[in-house]
């Protein structure tokens, strides 16, 4: 009988009860349970969030992995008591929602949507937007959903660049790494979308000199995580021109308080974090995935490499 204990918020159960025992059935298994508490020597899997009460893995000797909810890791990461595979969720429901939502803004700022939809009653200015593939877009991350959103991007015909702390290739982006590269990837980068894991070293990467580095007039969209944005240097750029608007879906503190100066700056749009979520429907086919691949010796999907620190 395998036993997989669910471990995260207890008001996330009664989602991922159903879709978890129709997905691991329909891989396979008839002798299994999916249970929210087990004697920790009876585990096999944890399907596991950040914030469930859960931290210390260490007493789980039939343990065989951890298939984590969330696509972002760094908060586990560092666990010392996790010596089992650690794999994050990239199901294609996070996938297609985040491509969708940065695309949909991508758009808004290239076609200048916003001045038709708020623009003055009667005020006729018929400027055309340039044609995609003279406008760049620069993706900063690319993993699963950076790498999906710079393809979607791509396809629509804009120029399409990219950077990662490490070397990356994707057919037709052209890739940027390290701190020079980031410094190349900005300097064309008229709509730049973050979608960085939040660590030590990706935090603040737009800040006064990186903002400084875009070309006068961009846009900036995050839809990954709040520290990646000095928010100080974010509304000076603002304030004095050198980006002209921001769609901001993560925040350091959230929700983001009623006093935040992103709530009434003008050029500023705020979204309730919800860029894109995981689907427990799909969610439940990774996991159960995961499972038919750990219990045949098949390689996992998404599995983190801890040793190159995410």
């Amino acid at each position: 009988m395998l036993t997989i204990l669910f471990a995260a918020r207890p008001d996330s159960w009664g989602e991922y009860e159903a879709p978890l025992n129709r997905a691991i059935a329909a891989a396979g298994f008839t002798e299994f349970r999916v249970v929210t508490d087990a004697p920790p020597d009876e585990v096999d899997y944890i399907v596991y969030a950040p914030n469930s009460d859960l931290q210390n893995f260490s007493g789980f000797p039939r343990l065989k992995a951890i298939l984590s909810l969330w696509a972002g890791v760094e908060k586990i990461i560092g666990n010392p008591t996790i010596t089992v595979p650690l794999c994050r969720m990239v199901d294609t429901g996070l996938r297609e929602g985040m491509r969708e939502w940065v695309t949909g803004h991508v758009l808004r700022y290239h076609l200048g949507m916003d001045a038709h939809i708020t623009g003055a009653p009667g005020l006729w200015d018929p400027v055309a937007p340039p044609l995609a593939r003279n406008r760049t877009v620069a993706i900063l991350g690319l993993g699963e959903l950076g790498t999906a959103c710079a393809e979607t991007i791509l396809a629509l015909g804009f120029n399409v660049t990219g950077w990662s702390r490490s070397p990356k290739s994707i057919p037709g982006v052209t890739c940027f790494h390290g701190e020079d590269g980031l410094m190349d990837c900005l300097s064309s980068a008229e709509i730049v979308v973050l979608l960085l894991p939040d660590t030590p070293a990706t935090q603040n990467t737009l800040n006064a000199r990186t903002l400084a580095a875009m070309p006068r007039g961009a846009f900036v969209i995050n839809p990954g995580r709040g520290p990646l944005i000095d928010d100080d240097a974010l509304l000076a750029a603002l304030d004095n021109g050198q980006i002209a608007h921001a769609t901001l879906d993560v925040f350091r503190v959230e929700p983001l308080p009623a006093a935040h100066p992103y709530w009434h700056h003008p050029q500023v749009t705020v979204t309730p974090h919800i860029a894109s979520e995981t689907r427990p429907e799909t969610a439940a086919e990774v996991i159960a995935e995961n499972i038919r691949r750990s219990q045949s010796g098949a390689p996992l999907l998404h599995l983190v490499d801890r040793s190159a620190g995410y």
